[in-house]
């Protein structure tokens, strides 16, 4: 054993290591040089790769990059632990090896680019030397984000390569126009992504709403939006709150799927369920990339009455801090829904600047339902006939309802004729219709009422 380790510690000091690498670059010993680090949530981990490989690249600046290992599942550590002349981070400590990458997402579909997880990177331009320990995201450490550490002769070298990082990786961001969400990961709140997510593609034909609610959301919405710089040059702030509230199945959340299809430019992070505690990451990537509007679904969930619980609740807080703390000129929207205003912190809505419009998103009446079936019915070949008898027997039913409805009477229609031909449209009649409703209205089916939002109540 002791054999062992004196041939282990004599391979030890044969073999490169960082140490030996960065005096090589530096041409002197780093002890004593000024260390410059900056950092990032994990999720930029992208962005901060792209930024370091368009540094690179400029003219007149050489490098090379040399990986790590020894790292992983090992407690917090720097550059300067690296060059430092501690014999047991030599022998035990990270160590150079091959190059390791992780692949991260760039958008929504397959783009992607491949990033570091660990690497050392020698620079020089011109009489400039600067070894540079890029870090990723390691979940079996402590770096949670990722770090970006430079060591050079004059610490003014350091500084100018993080700020200009800094700059790039917001000029270069993936997620800038993107629909991004929160999300977590099995192992918790550490390990938080933000993800892409398609563009949805909803037209204004496709949001059935009176005519005056509409305009009153699109108007707050989108038109501040296709005319930021005419208000903005008139003085107008731009910030500004809407909150959408009605019972469920009104169309809430798919007139926030229309919004957010029409803002084709703008920055759209939404928050649903557990992602509501990154709320604070949700506004600073709102606030850096503007345009930019903020989804808060079931906003209830986080802004109840304080008095309900007897305590503050610190998700209110942060949304109230940040809705107040936007410049007025800052280009960002809060969009907020409920299903239950009446549960409301007051203070949400009490200050000018936080909400400045509620719009209350209703079932549909009964003009709402005859455009609903239009717009379900699609191409199928339906006998319209008694339509008028259908709108009257729905009413309070929400557009789940209805869409359920006509596919109810297609099934209803191909179990009719089941010897039909395969590849002709099915035709529905008036009483395939009839014969749907009144299966969705029966007493058996109450609770597919109450899910497809009928009500409780809802009888022939």
């Amino acid at each position: 054993m002791l054999v062992d380790r004196w041939v282990r510690q004599a391979r030890a000091i044969d073999r490169p290591s960082v140490r030996s690498l960065v005096v090589e670059h530096l041409d002197r010993p780093p002890d004593g040089l000024p260390v410059v680090e900056d950092a990032w949530p994990a999720y930029e981990h992208v962005n901060v790769q792209r930024a370091l490989d368009a540094w690179l690249a400029e003219p007149g600046r050489e490098h090379t990059m040399v990986g790590l290992t020894g790292y992983r599942h090992r407690g917090d550590f720097g550059l300067a632990d690296l060059v430092g002349d501690d014999p047991e981070m030599a022998m035990h400590g990270p160590r150079p090896g091959n190059l390791t990458r992780v692949s991260r997402a760039t958008g929504p579909g397959d783009a992607s680019i491949d990033c570091l997880r660990a690497a050392l990177v020698l620079v020089s331009e011109g009489p400039r030397r600067l070894a540079v320990l890029f870090r990723g995201p390691d979940r079996d450490g402590d770096n949670e984000g990722v770090r970006v550490e430079v060591i050079s002769a004059d610490a003014r070298d350091g500084r100018l390569l993080t700020e200009q990082l800094r700059a790039k990786a917001l000029e270069l961001n993936v997620y800038r126009g993107q629909v991004l969400s929160f999300s977590h990961s099995m192992f918790g709140e550490r390990s938080s992504l933000l993800s892409f997510r398609e563009r949805p593609k909803v037209s204004a034909a496709d949001v059935v709403l009176p005519v005056d609610t509409f305009g009153d959301i699109r108007r707050q919405v989108v038109g501040v939006a296709r005319n930021r710089e005419r208000l903005r040059a008139s003085g107008q702030h731009l910030k500004r709150g809407l909150l959408l509230y009605g019972p469920p199945g009104a169309g809430k959340t798919h007139t926030v799927r229309y919004l957010v299809s029409e803002l084709t430019d703008t920055t759209i992070v939404e928050l649903t369920g557990e992602s509501l505690g990154l709320l604070g990451e949700a506004c600073s990537i709102a606030r850096a990339l503007q345009p930019a509007l903020i989804v808060v679904e079931d906003v209830d969930l986080i802004a109840e009455q304080r008095d309900r619980y007897g305590g503050e609740t610190p998700m209110l807080f942060t949304l109230l801090n940040e809705m107040d703390g936007l410049a007025e000129d800052a280009d960002v929207v809060f969009l907020l829904t409920t299903n239950r205003a009446d549960l409301l912190e007051p203070a949400l809505a009490a200050r000018p600047g936080r909400v400045d419009q509620a719009v209350e998103v209703r079932l549909p009446d009964a003009e709402g339902r005859r455009r609903l079936l239009e717009l379900y019915r699609g191409g199928l070949d339906l006998d319209t006939s008694r339509t008028e008898e259908v709108v009257a027997a729905t009413d309070g039913v929400t557009a789940s309802f209805l869409k359920e409805l006509l596919r109810r009477a297609a099934v209803v229609a191909a179990d009719r004729t089941p010897d039909g031909d395969p590849d002709a449209a099915l035709h529905v009649t008036a009483d395939d219709l009839d014969r749907a409703l009144a299966e969705l209205l029966d007493t058996r089916n109450a609770m597919t009422r109450v899910v497809l939002g009928a009500g409780r109540d809802q009888t022939t």
